[in-house]
């Protein structure tokens, strides 16, 4: 049985100014599916380059990577899940009210883990958390984070520190007492970053691995310097000891490393955030009817955490 509820979509490529506010309805879920009430969606930079049709994709479409909720229904063979259950996904097209989802791509969202923090996850603290094991980031490391204030680099910053490393991290100046909460060491990015990292005390110089959240020649240029013949690991069987989300021909011939996903990831995360190791910062919060103004402000960089929307129910 279908359910009419809302969507947020596009028609069209473009900017935020291309999504609009829709009813559409949803079927039940089908074999290997489940359906969930979303309460709380991620908004993420990924939502402006699948807006743009960097990521290719049909026309009409709908963003959104992540979102918690509540289970409204399961599909056949589905074991695990039951009408009811708090849970967390990941997959496209979360911004609606209702999604329909593979079961495998839903896990159960642990009690101690709020339902706006559950949401968050899926991509922030997963990518964080693939770049970091792909690099072997551990005990004894010192990290350099470029870009560590944003919601990457807030669960980088929190996941290293819990791999055993510690933490520089590049951000803005009204950005550092954030990243002194979490832990991290900060420094200004632009000029006179490579200075200012080799000037830091207690061994915070020797940085070992970076990860650039960035991907700017200037992060590029930085990451080379700073690294320098330890850049290029004289084994290829060892871990790389730069890693980029953000990857370009230009870091690539430098010998900075483009981040795969890890297996199990998301599983991770969810631990150490029950755990109370892991929590980023909602900076902003929007209505899903408000998804549009919610995007222009992740387009206007230098968010602090993450931006979520909203999914308000009749009672509320």
């Amino acid at each position: 049985m279908s359910t009419t509820t809302t969507v947020v979509r596009f028609d069209a490529f473009g900017g935020p100014e291309v999504l609009r506010v829709a009813d559409e309805d949803v079927a039940a879920p089908g074999p290997d599916q489940v359906r969930v009430a979303n309460r709380v969606i991620g908004v993420n930079p990924a939502d402006l380059k699948r807006l743009a049709g960097a990521f290719g994709g049909r026309v009409p479409g709908v963003l959104g990577f992540e979102a918690a909720g509540v289970v409204d229904a399961v599909g056949a063979d589905v074991e695990g899940f039951a009408p009811g259950d708090e849970v967390v996904w990941h997959g496209t097209g979360a911004q609606r009210a209702l999604s329909v989802v593979r079961a495998d791509h839903v896990r159960q969202r642990p009690s101690s883990v709020p339902v706006e923090q559950a949401a968050v996850l899926p991509v922030a603290a997963a990518t964080a958390f693939s770049a970091l094991v792909q690099a072997d980031v551990g005990e004894g490391d010192v990290l350099l984070l470029h870009g560590a204030s944003g919601g990457v680099g807030s669960a980088a910053v929190q996941v290293a520190h819990a791999l055993g490393a510690r933490v520089v991290g590049t951000a803005s100046p009204a950005n550092h007492d954030y990243l002194r909460g979490l832990g991290a060491t900060p420094v200004a990015y632009g000029p006179g970053l490579v200075d200012a990292v080799r000037a830091l005390p207690d061994g915070l110089a020797e940085v070992s691995v970076v990860v650039d959240l960035v991907g700017t020649p200037e992060t590029v240029a930085a990451t080379v310097e700073l690294l320098g013949e330890d850049l290029a690991p004289a084994d290829p069987d060892e871990p790389p000891r730069a890693v980029t989300v953000v990857g370009s021909d230009l870091s690539r011939a430098a010998g900075i490393v483009d981040k795969v996903d890890a297996r199990g990831a998301l599983d991770e995360v969810l631990a150490l955030a029950e755990d109370g190791r892991l929590r980023l910062e909602i900076s902003r919060r929007f209505p899903l009817a408000e998804a549009a103004e919610a995007l222009r402000v992740v387009a206007g960089g230098h968010v602090r955490g993450k931006v979520v929307l909203e999914v308000r129910t009749g009672a509320e």
